[in-house]
């Protein structure tokens, strides 16, 4: 309970403080409420291409471990 109350409490600093910055930029109430709602639409061509990666990364390491536990299980009944 605490992990998700603290990832709240991060969550909510985290999107007030870019409300914050985006007013002391001076863009107007409702676009800045939209950049810190919908964080995917204020990013860059770059930026897209970093998220894909780090999502391909996570994904690959997954595929990965799953089928090194799959080779490991068929080694250890042909072991048996």
């Amino acid at each position: 309970m605490k992990i998700i109350m603290i990832t709240l409490l991060m969550l909510a600093t985290l999107i007030s403080c870019s409300f914050g910055i985006d007013l002391l930029l001076g863009f107007e109430m409702k676009t800045a409420m939209r950049n810190a709602v919908s964080p995917f639409r204020v990013m860059e061509i770059p930026e897209y291409f970093a998220f894909i990666f780090l999502i391909a990364i996570y994904v690959l390491k997954k595929l990965y471990s799953l089928v090194n536990k799959r080779i490991s299980r068929k080694i250890s009944k042909m072991l048996e």
